[in-house]
């Protein structure tokens, strides 16, 4: 009796690349579901509050603007059961407490801060950390920049001397940009391999803002943004912009659920074996 063969279709991440060669085996996503969120140095809302608005969200890992020191991040993950976070080192234009912060439900490492120069205010700077979910690593930047051209500013400080030194295959970059979506320095984002998850949401950001929440009036359209390396095959399946009735920061927050396929061509999984 001839033996049966049971073929599994593999639907392979093109993005533009070759396929990869290796075996055949059933694909499966990873959805990841992030945040960014700008709080003003926590001058309208304790830590709590934020974590309790976040709670319906179920989030994995979220990136703090302006946050305070000390352990108010870690204050917001005991409201939402994230126990790992990084507090970077460097405030925003050396103000008080507007440190960059990420929180997380999984365990952090390789966790660095960046510091960013160029046109505006100074310094910025991004912090990284890399963490995996279902097994598989993802490096995670969480920002606050100046606004700037395509070729002066933090932007083009973290394009060209920031990313393009991450070896893990799926990127992450969320935060204030203090840009919109069409601007020179998001432009120059976009350029090198970045996708805000706008594009996969169907959303006009034209007609929206993140900034001032507060004070509508005074609204600078939508400056927040979260962004993935297209490499990684991502698609953005959910998210948007957060109302509240009272908002919690002059900021509004954004989050998004990023589907990641679990097989990418060869040359990342050689990237990720760095980890």
């Amino acid at each position: 009796m001839k033996s049966v063969k049971v073929l599994f279709l593999v639907v392979a991440c093109v993005c533009g690349m070759s396929p990869s060669h290796a075996a055949p085996v059933p694909d499966e996503s990873i959805a990841v579901r992030v945040a960014t969120y700008n709080v003003e140095f926590g001058k309208s809302a304790t830590p709590e509050q934020i974590g309790e608005m976040f709670k319906p969200y179920k989030l994995d890992i979220i990136g703090f603007d302006e946050a305070p020191d000390g352990d108010w991040t870690a204050r917001v993950g005991k409201v939402l059961g994230m126990p790992y976070n990084f507090v970077g080192k460097i405030s925003s234009a050396n103000h008080k407490d507007k440190f960059k912060t990420i929180l997380s439900r999984t365990p952090l490492k390789s966790t660095e801060e960046y510091k960013l120069t160029g046109r505006g205010w100074n310094p910025a700077s991004a912090v990284r950390a890399i963490t995996k979910i279902e097994g598989i690593p993802f490096a995670f930047y969480s920002l606050h920049i100046c606004k700037s051209g395509a070729a002066d500013g933090h932007a083009y400080c973290l394009t060209t001397q920031v990313l393009p030194k991450e070896v893990t295959a799926r990127i992450i970059v969320v935060g204030d940009f203090n840009n919109r979506i069409g601007d020179p320095a998001m432009t120059t984002i976009e350029a090198v391999g970045y996708k805000p998850t706008w594009s996969d949401l169907k959303i006009d950001v034209s007609k929206a803002f993140t900034y001032n929440a507060q004070d509508p009036k005074k609204n600078l359209g939508v400056i927040d943004h979260i962004f993935y390396n297209k490499e990684a095959c991502a698609v953005a399946t959910d998210g948007g912009i957060i109302e509240s009735e009272k908002p919690l920061s002059d900021h509004k927050p954004v989050w998004a659920e990023l589907s990641f396929p679990r097989l990418l061509e060869k040359k990342h999984h050689s990237a990720t074996s760095k980890q």
